[in-house]
């Protein structure tokens, strides 16, 4: 809940807020085509407005401080949890793409707000071990489960043990279409997509090259000639493709070459990193411990912690394991697998 700031006499000579001077700012300088924040369809629960933020802002504040966004640090994006100090990690990637969406919705004239917010939530449901976890919850729990239904859910009702964010609903829907065949309602929404794939294709690469499983030169020299030869070249050329083929904002969308080239580059990352065995040699045993933990907790749901145990009060055991599980990152869930299934090793009494 925001309190009026000392200090607001400032501007008592128009007796706006700072909100208030965002909100027109907005009005005077972003396309007609942009969402203004004073339009937003509002939160589930009202609260007191912010004298300094807009909605928007509010929520991208309420991200940055939760539990969920702090764990993306310590789960997977690609290699399982690398030795090296340098690789991507969800956290890591989720910057990555609300820098990119941001670049976009300023060349565009869209609101940056909504799109640094929805950017920042997009993986708060991501799963322990990348898409393998995602694999594990679909096998155990549903077949409907995937990580941007989960963020959702994150944020509406795991996080502040039960209460939610109460984010505003269009960073909830840029934040559960940003993938797949899924519309967002507004510009800033539909740039999540773009921003996503553009930032891990690009990282992805980079951090092959890292694990030396890739090298630039392993990239079909026809979609280098289109795309760029380096990490920024390719992103700036994608992201450029992006605001042109947008100009008339009637979608966000890439122009014609350089969307079948990244979609090109995006299915030889597949066939090459992926799918390639050194960056995935541990997944299968991630998968088989979730799982094991999984049918451990369906079994013996008392022993879960936190909300996700006063959860079963209200929600199925499932249900709750899921959640459980998904919160987790890479390191709680190997710690938990190895102090129910791995026997600590027996000592005798030191004789003395």
């Amino acid at each position: 809940m925001c309190k009026k700031v000392e200090g607001d006499d400032i501007l008592s000579e128009t007796k706006k807020t700072v909100r208030d001077i965002f909100y027109e700012r907005e009005e005077a300088t972003l396309s007609p085509k942009a969402f203004l924040t004073k339009n937003t369809r509002g939160r589930d629960y009202p609260c007191e407005p912010c004298y300094i933020r807009t909605e928007f802002q509010r929520d991208r504040d309420r991200i940055l401080h939760s539990k969920s966004f702090r764990r993306l640090m310590h789960k997977t994006q690609v290699f399982l949890l690398p030795a090296g100090e340098h690789y991507r990690t969800r956290l890591t990637h989720t910057l990555e793409v609300a820098q990119i969406a941001r670049i976009i919705a300023r060349a565009l004239m869209l609101n940056e707000d909504l799109c640094e917010a929805g950017a920042l939530g997009h993986d708060l449901g991501h799963t322990p071990f990348g898409h393998a976890g995602e694999f594990v919850m679909q096998k155990c729990f549903s077949e409907d489960f995937t990580h941007y239904k989960q963020s959702i859910r994150v944020v509406e009702k795991l996080e502040r043990d039960g209460e939610g964010l109460n984010l505003t609903w269009e960073v909830r829907d840029a934040i559960v279409n940003h993938t797949g065949d899924n519309t967002a309602a507004t510009l800033e929404g539909s740039i999540m997509k773009y921003a996503d794939r553009i930032a891990y294709i690009n990282h992805d690469i980079d951090d092959a090259c890292r694990a030396g499983i890739l090298s630039t030169e392993d990239i079909p020299k026809s979609l280098r000639d289109v795309l760029g030869n380096t990490h920024s070249g390719r992103i700036n050329t994608m992201v450029n493709a992006v605001i042109e083929g947008s100009a008339e904002l009637d979608k966000i969308k890439m122009t014609p070459e350089i969307s079948e080239a990244t979609d090109e580059l995006r299915d030889f990352l597949f066939e090459n990193v992926y799918r390639n065995p050194v960056a995935k040699h541990e997944e299968s045993t991630a998968k088989v411990m979730l799982e094991q933990l999984f049918d451990y907790f369906v079994r013996y749901p008392e022993k879960m912690t936190g909300y996700f145990k006063k959860e079963l009060e209200t929600e199925p055991v499932k249900r709750c394991v899921c959640d459980y599980l998904s919160s987790m990152t890479d390191r709680y869930a190997i710690d938990l697998y190895t102090n129910i299934f791995v026997p600590s090793v027996w000592k005798t009494p030191t004789e003395i």
